[in-house]
């Protein structure tokens, strides 16, 4: 997997350098020699990492990450911060201002490529549900992420075998406010399935367990695929922390651990995790708001369709019945000309609530529109189908709808009209055309009845 990555220093023996190590593993390498020029390339480039020096003229780096991390436009392109200073203060400080990560002059090539590598890994999550967002499915998913949704306290769990280390690492977590698991008071990871954890912490230094194939397990589990992993690595030992990025890891911190550095860490990756579990759970949702009838809480006329054609295929293929019931709303204008559309919304409401506990879970209901409603009944003939919607019929008619908005009780009744599918040759028009018949005779047989024209 390739990669477009910005290297931005002001010195050009080291931009090249960087760029022929790049390069020479098939990156794309975009090129800025101060920060105003990177910022700019950054909008205009959309690169997936960006690579930035620190000690620079005019603008350091740390000032235009905090640019970069301000702007919507370029907010979520993850900065490795590169510089010659390692005093823990500093990189605190890369990561106060947004960075995601940091490398040390010289750059080590181990951990340069397992960086980027680590990098690409969550930019292919990030940037599938961005498209997604950018296709209309949700839109402002991405700019909707707000900082208190990304910053409140993290849920931390963390698995280290030494009491004394772990002790101390859970106090300094807990002081600033996050709620720590670990696996010494716990005794198992159980508890994982129940909490939304956002960070594990996992110590390379342990004895009793090992702690990569711990990782290989959590990035292989539905539960913990997603979240990020904080490795706590021997600077002595460092072919087993890059072993760690390579199997999913998302960041590491090394023994002894400086506290500030922990801390600053630790919100990193919860914030990672934090906005990729959102964009998620909204980029689901815009999917369920293109099928779900807003109002009612039923499948739309879009879905509706797409359902009925499949399960007409499937009947036709393995030879078993299939049936649709249409419903409509008797006099429903008087209502809402009596009571006012907010009650006519609430009547809608009910009766969706109604024909759900009135079908099977394998019937799908939907509302294609108005005061019409549509269900579809698979493995049903139209016999079984009449009498289906009969039920609902009365369930509808037995008990007057509650009327919040106008505090009163309204008596509401339903037509409906019922056919089956007649065989390979029958279309969707058709089967609906017969059920809108059906209907149709109900209402001119006098309203709140069922028809059927399932044969």
């Amino acid at each position: 997997m390739s990669a477009r990555i910005l290297i931005v220093d002001d010195i050009e023996a080291n931009r090249r350098l960087l760029q022929a190590k790049l390069e020479a593993q098939y990156h794309s390498v975009i090129l800025a020699s101060n920060g105003p020029q990177a910022i700019d390339m950054a909008r205009e480039h959309d690169p997936e990492i960006i690579l930035l020096d620190v000690m620079m003229p005019g603008m350091d780096g740390y000032e235009v990450c905090r640019r970069l991390k301000a702007d919507p436009v370029t907010s979520h392109i993850p900065v490795v911060m590169v510089t010659a200073l390692s005093d823990a203060e500093d990189r605190v400080r890369g990561l106060d201002a947004g960075a995601e990560d940091f490398l040390t002059k010289p750059v080590d090539d181990f951990l340069l490529y397992s960086r980027v590598n680590t990098l690409m890994r969550y930019n292919a999550v990030t940037s599938e549900l961005r498209k997604r967002e950018a296709s209309g499915l949700k839109t402002g998913a991405v700019d909707g992420v707000t900082e208190d949704e990304v910053d409140r306290p993290a849920r931390v769990f963390l698995i280290d075998d030494n009491p004394r280390t772990s002790a101390r690492i859970a106090t300094v977590l807990r002081d600033h406010g996050h709620k720590v698991m670990t696996l010494l008071e716990s005794g198992s990871m159980g508890d994982l399935a129940q909490e939304r954890t956002d960070v594990l912490l996992v110590s390379l230094l342990s004895k009793t367990f090992d702690p990569l194939k711990l990782c290989a397990h959590f990035k292989t589990n539905d539960v913990t695929r997603a979240v990020s992993i904080l490795l706590i690595c021997d600077p002595l030992e460092r072919a087993k922390a890059v072993k760690g990025l390579e199997i999913g890891a998302s960041d590491m911190i090394m023994a002894p651990i400086d506290t500030q550095e922990l801390l600053a860490r630790v919100r990193t990756q919860t914030r990672r995790t934090r906005y990729v579990e959102i964009l998620r759970e909204r980029v689901d949702r815009g999917l369920e708001l293109s099928l779900i009838d807003q109002l009612t809480g039923l499948y739309n006329r879009r879905y509706m369709t797409n359902q009925l054609q499949q399960y007409m295929h499937r009947a036709v293929m393995g030879g078993k019945p299939l049936s649709v019931m249409m419903l409509d709303i008797d006099h429903f204008k008087l209502i809402n000309d009596t009571h006012g559309h907010q009650a006519g919304d609430e009547v809608l409401q009910e009766l969706a609530d109604r024909l759900r506990q009135n079908i099977r879970p394998m019937d799908v209901a939907c509302r294609p529109g108005g005061e019409e409603f549509l269900v579809i009944l698979p493995e049903t003939p139209g016999d079984l189908a009449y009498a289906a919607a009969e039920r609902v019929r009365r369930a509808i008619a037995a008990g007057k709808f509650n009327v919040l908005s106008d505090t009163r009780e309204v008596a509401v009744t339903v037509s409906a009209g019922v056919s089956a599918l007649l065989g390979p040759h029958d279309t969707m028009a058709d089967l609906l055309a017969r059920a809108d018949s059906a209907l149709y005779a109900a209402k001119s047989a006098g309203r709140n009845r069922v028809e059927s024209l399932a044969a």
